[in-house]
């Protein structure tokens, strides 16, 4: 299509953006019979869900897991065709390191907040004196930090179990899982209906055991088949992986776009969008794209920044930017790896002194594929940094975990910085000497600002996004930044969007 194209075609569409959503948007235009038109910015497809080669294994540069709380990834790769490919992780279990030392992670049901705060491995983490704090939730009033509007995940794990709750389990799995504060977070966003089941069931632990009854409330601690399990699971394994890595439901995403004469134009960065009579116009350097039907699937500065001309309602609704968070993937050879030390991966409780990583992922212990791939004696770690606070003023602010550790990258420190910071962490956490000798390779990939921020508010701010795109009849937002973080999110919440614009 050209600028001279006067209308675009009754089926014509267009989406901004080859992320995971921009790619699961694009399929469900394409099935509906639209004449579809893919524009990304960058080279690669996939946006987080995406790989890079280390030490020769071809690995997750991204999400390597889904949340196993619903049936929308898995459906996916049944539609793909890669469903037999699904795999659990190895069921090692995660852990989680205080500033007096790790323990393993319990068996928790939303966000870290247990379901019993007398179950022993809760008891070993919070002590006498936080389990009997916490078990006062019980018998606090229903309305306890339920009848606020909106409020934090740290607001109402305070109110109803206590500190101990909220820094010992609570925030090293918001840290890890979202890269954010818990003080920061819309607990209505990050664990939708647990407020109704406090109401409904009396107590939080209650609601939260109501949740694991119902097989939707498990996190993945240690990250980024569906049926829940009869027995509380080891935490961090109600989620799933893809022989192979995550990134291959990309590529069988993308091959099944172009079977379906999905145009995929890659290096065109969309940069105006304009009204006009037939719909959209969107201009790509000095190339146009007219459609009557718009799909924006960028996060979310990017996209009010995309649109606030054409449409200057949304300007009011700009996200705050997500934290720069940067993945450390050290490939070693270290046989005293194969005894998995801290499981699957551990998380580290912010007030830990000396180590500045928020999560240690053991890749070759989670997933047995991978092992094997990589041979005996020969380990896949990644550790993640950068961690969403508030500021004194209250105000969101994505920083570095550590400010020694910004300031250095800041100064041109750079990737040499992380990785021997990631040493360092990773010696600490798996209490196993992890040294440059031992290193066949190693890589850093940053991720800036790439994972959305659902602060407090943030829920009536998505309403309020897609009331106006609806208004507009041929638009829709879709991502993270309004979805939520995740993958069974993001699948399920593209979905329903694009059902929604198209009937």
């Amino acid at each position: 299509m050209s600028a001279a194209t006067p209308e675009p075609s009754a089926q014509a569409a267009v989406v901004v953006g080859g992320g995971i959503s921009g790619l699961l948007a694009a399929l469900e235009l394409a099935k509906a019979g639209r004449d579809v038109t893919v524009l990304e910015a960058g080279d690669a497809w996939g946006g987080c869900v995406g790989s890079h080669v280390v030490g020769g294994l071809t690995l997750d540069s991204g999400a390597e897991s889904f949340a196993t709380r619903s049936t929308a990834v898995a459906d996916l790769a049944a539609e793909l065709g890669i469903a037999g490919n699904i795999v659990a992780p190895h069921p090692g279990g995660a852990w989680v390191q205080l500033p007096e030392g790790a323990r393993e992670l319990p068996k928790t049901g939303v966000l870290g907040i247990p379901a019993n705060p007398w179950d022993p491995e809760v008891r070993r983490t919070l002590g006498l004196a936080g389990s009997l704090r916490a078990s006062l939730d019980r018998f606090l009033p229903a309305a306890t930090g339920t009848r606020a509007a909106v409020t934090s995940v740290s607001d109402l794990v305070r109110a109803r179990m206590g500190r101990r709750v909220l820094e010992r389990l609570v925030a090293p799995v918001v840290g890890g899982v979202h890269s954010a504060d818990p003080a920061l977070l819309d607990v209505d966003m990050v664990a939708p209906g647990l407020r109704a089941g406090i109401r409904t069931h009396g107590s939080l632990a209650a609601a939260v055991a109501a949740q694991r009854r119902g097989g939707t409330a498990r996190q993945d601690p240690a990250a980024g088949g569906s049926k829940p399990a009869a027995q509380p699971a080891k935490a961090g394994s109600a989620v799933a992986g893809l022989q192979g890595g995550m990134h291959t439901l990309i590529t069988a995403l993308v091959a099944e776009l172009r079977r379906r004469g999905v145009r995929l134009l890659d290096n065109t960065r969309a940069d105006a969008v304009a009204r006009t009579a037939g719909g959209w116009r969107v201009s790509a350097g000095e190339r146009t794209y007219d459609a009557n039907l718009l799909v924006v699937a960028l996060d979310g500065p990017s996209a009010v920044g995309l649109m606030q001309e054409a449409v200057p309602e949304l300007a009011a609704y700009r996200p705050v930017a997500g934290p720069d968070v940067k993945l450390v993937t050290l490939v070693v050879d270290l046989p005293e790896l194969d005894r998995r030390p801290r499981g699957t991966g551990i998380l580290v409780a912010p007030q830990t002194p000396g180590v500045q990583a928020k999560a240690l992922t053991h890749a070759t212990a989670k997933w047995d594929w991978l092992a094997a791939a990589a041979g005996p004696g020969t380990h896949v770690v990644r550790l993640s940094y950068g961690r969403g606070e508030v500021t004194r003023a209250g105000k969101p602010h994505a920083r570095g975990a550590d400010a020694g550790l910004s300031i250095a990258a800041e100064a041109g420190a750079g990737d040499q910085h992380l990785l021997d910071a990631a040493l360092r962490d990773a010696s600490a956490l798996l209490t196993v000497a992890v040294t440059a000798d031992d290193l066949l390779d190693w890589d850093v990939v940053s991720w800036g600002g790439a994972l959305p921020f659902a602060a407090v508010g943030h829920r009536q701010r998505v309403a309020d996004v897609r009331r106006v795109c609806a208004g507009e009849g041929t638009l829709v937002m879709v991502g993270g930044w309004l979805a939520g973080n995740g993958l069974a999110s993001v699948v399920a919440d593209t979905k329903r969007q694009l059902a929604d614009l198209l009937h």
